[in-house]
């Protein structure tokens, strides 16, 4: 099954949310946990849970994909951040556990003048700090387009962050098309190799998911700028190779571009179109 959905609020609430995506033709969808540029969650409502789940396993939606918000740095050079970073982690993971088998993903952060190798250290502190044997839910690492100072621009980052977490089963990645063309992954005229490279190093057993964008800005630019799919310098082509490649091709995939319900709608009836699985 194509597995397709967008980024959707869940401000009011879960059942909502889960109507939404099917009047957009998806099958799945990606929401926050809390307000993105803040710390704020939203109250957890049993009902509408319970609601949710009764509908979406009714209609057939599944693998939602819980994104941490922005705000959370697990290696930022100030204690207070790295602290909000855990208490955010804590908090996410145990409302993930009403989810079966639930995917929550986060930015490695930014080391903020430290260097990788002590940005490193300090997210896989907090790691082994929040994971527990028994946790249900898997914690994918985002790839990164390389601004700044941001951990993740590399397969190596995340390989060397999986290495050193103690439970790393629990662990997984989303790889982001349009950051990891930003960040000097040709997904374009060489996906295979990208691929190939991704095994070698990470392993492809952990990749779970895959943020579907295209980008403003040009190969190498490492600059985080999600465009429409088929108006970027990635190119309709490329993203459709992408869902229909075999490798990838039974991951969940979430739209992450500037859309809103119409565009989004637009978006995955041509995707759904172009897939040839």
């Amino acid at each position: 099954m194509f597995k397709i959905g967008c980024h959707l609020s869940i401000a009011n609430g879960f059942l909502k949310a889960g109507k939404n995506i099917m009047e957009l033709g998806g099958n799945t969808f990606q929401y926050f946990s809390r307000n993105p540029q803040g710390g704020r969650a939203r109250p957890w409502d049993q009902k509408d849970f319970e609601g949710f789940m009764q509908y979406a396993s009714f209609v057939g939606i599944e693998g939602l994909l819980c994104h941490a918000p922005y705000t959370l740095n697990a290696c930022s050079a100030n204690p207070q951040t790295r602290e909000f970073a855990r208490m955010v982690f804590k908090s996410d993971l145990e409302m993930l556990e009403h989810f079966p088998n639930a995917l929550y993903n986060f930015h490695p952060g930014s080391h903020t003048g430290q260097g990788v190798e002590i940005g490193i250290k300090q997210i896989v502190e907090i790691l082994n700090e929040v994971i527990t044997p028994d946790m249900s839910t898997t914690i994918l690492l985002e790839t990164m387009s390389g601004k700044g100072s941001e951990v993740g621009r590399s397969f190596e980052e995340l390989a060397e962050i999986i290495s050193c977490v103690e439970h790393k089963e629990k662990l997984g990645v989303c790889l982001d098309t349009c950051h990891v063309y930003s960040a000097g992954y040709d997904i374009v005229n060489h996906l295979d190799d990208v691929l190939e490279e991704f095994d070698s190093i990470v392993g492809l057993e952990k990749l779970k998911a895959i943020h579907l964008n295209d980008s403003m800005m040009p190969f190498a630019s490492n600059k985080d700028r999600h465009a429409k799919i088929g108006e970027g310098t990635i190119g309709l082509d490329a993203i459709v190779r992408i869902i229909n490649h075999p490798k990838l091709k039974d991951l969940p995939f979430y739209l992450e571009t500037p859309n809103e319900d119409e565009g989004y709608k637009k978006e995955i009836t041509l995707l759904k179109n172009c897939r040839t699985y």
